[in-house]
């Protein structure tokens, strides 16, 4: 996990594991420049389009993904939309299979903070399941396998529900209905790379 305090009362949730597959993805592609360089010289580079798939996708699935918790409310930075959730219109926060964020319209779930699915809670400690945010708790204190702090799904709800916390508490809660408007916006830029990109890697597959 990465929660580090940006500019602001900002905190931003990456899930570590997901680091580790961008690295993994680089490390593919970076390997197949060079096997390729060696093997037919720099000329073959104009055929790599398929590596600088790999690359791209490495970022743009793993690396990018996050979850920022601002006093204005949560976005989910997803591969190709982004999501932003104001307070006032959070209802609830569902870990069943990722972070999920409830409204009264509709659910937005984070590609960055997905649950560990129904083994999660095998290797859960006491410690785990204690100081947790009370909406975080079902029927008789039970916790779910997504809301224990060691998941990426309950390290990022607990930032969440944390956040929520203090400002109800505090009496900062927007309750305008006019800023409890979600805003998605799409990545058109990222979907108009992988366009290319598939389509530069056909190109340099068939040309062989």
């Amino acid at each position: 996990m990465s929660s580090a305090p940006h500019a602001g009362n900002v905190e931003v949730f990456k899930a570590r594991t997901n680091k580790w597959f961008a690295w993994l993805s680089w490390a593919v592609a970076c390997f197949g420049v060079v096997a390729t360089v060696v093997m037919a010289g720099p000329a073959a580079l104009a055929g790599i389009a398929p590596l600088a798939f790999v690359a791209f996708m490495g970022w743009q699935l793993f690396w990018m993904p996050s979850v920022v918790v601002a006093d204005a409310g949560v976005t989910l930075e997803n591969p190709f939309r982004s999501i932003e959730v104001p307070w006032a219109a959070l209802v609830h926060v569902d870990t069943r299979f990722a972070l999920t964020l409830v409204t009264a319209e509709k659910s937005y779930t984070s590609w960055a903070a997905p649950a560990p699915g129904i083994w999660g809670g095998r290797h859960a400690r006491p410690e785990d399941l204690r100081g947790l945010p009370a909406t975080t708790y079902g029927p008789g204190k039970s916790v779910r396998p997504g809301d224990l702090k060691t998941t990426d799904s309950g390290q990022a709800a607990l930032l969440v529900r944390a956040r929520w916390h203090e400002l109800v508490e505090g009496g900062k809660l927007d309750a305008d209905a006019s800023s409890a408007a979600v805003t998605v916006t799409v990545r058109w830029v990222a979907i108009g790379a992988v366009v290319l990109l598939l389509a530069a890697s056909y190109l340099a597959v068939t040309a062989r």
